[in-house]
């Protein structure tokens, strides 16, 4: 086998490893979508917390005990955790079936803007 088979057989596995983590995280987004769906049917309206790097539902503040204690007391924002891919920070995105405000939709608008001018 040559060094550019070698190389080859490489990058198809690091592709193909790419795309086995998409794919999960393009399911776990379809299942809380599935599971708001489901809820405004029933006419609940709540948020759920999503994990920013796997999209699984299943985020959870951080026990106090293990570090976290100036959340505990109050004196910075609660730090989340996912169990599913170990990421863990303060800030956690939500996914809402609650209609939006005026206000909200002009910052998500706003929030667009922003992202396509600094992508030009």
């Amino acid at each position: 086998m040559t060094e550019q088979e070698t190389k080859q057989k490489k990058r198809k596995k690091q592709q193909f490893a790419v795309a086995e983590e998409l794919q999960e995280e393009i399911q776990n987004a379809v299942e809380v979508a599935q599971a708001l769906e489901e809820l405004e049917k029933e006419g609940k309206q709540l948020d759920i917390q999503v994990c920013p790097k796997c999209k699984s539902p299943k985020v959870r503040r951080a026990k106090s005990t293990g570090g976290d204690m100036w959340a505990h007391i109050g004196l910075l924002p609660p730090s989340y955790e996912c169990p599913d891919c170990g990421w863990q920070e303060r800030i956690v995105l939500k996914a809402t079936n609650k209609p939006l405000s005026v206000k909200e939709v002009e910052l998500i608008a706003e929030a667009q803007d922003i992202e396509d001018e600094s992508a030009k």
